[in-house]
């Protein structure tokens, strides 16, 4: 079986793909909610291009799953005047 090649994501492609500023991104490694960069060199680091993309999936399900939640959840309070 063929295994995916993976690439490597520099800080700026991170920040296109996610639409995240650096400071979010740092912030939320520090959480653990985003994936750790790789170290490449003495001064290089850069991001998995796999782990970037499940971060975006479950980023994905989240937000529906969130949609979903919300929206059964509306006619809930309409009812009782909220």
């Amino acid at each position: 079986m063929a295994e995916q090649l993976r690439s490597f994501l520099r800080l700026k492609q991170v920040k296109a793909v996610t639409g995240m500023s650096r400071s979010w991104i740092y912030e939320a490694i520090r959480r653990g909610e985003f994936p750790a960069p790789v170290t490449l060199g003495a001064r290089a680091v850069a991001w998995d291009s796999i782990s970037v993309a499940a971060w975006q999936e479950r980023r994905i399900r989240e937000s529906a799953s969130q949609r979903q939640e919300n929206a059964s959840a509306a006619p809930a309070r309409a009812k009782h005047g909220g």
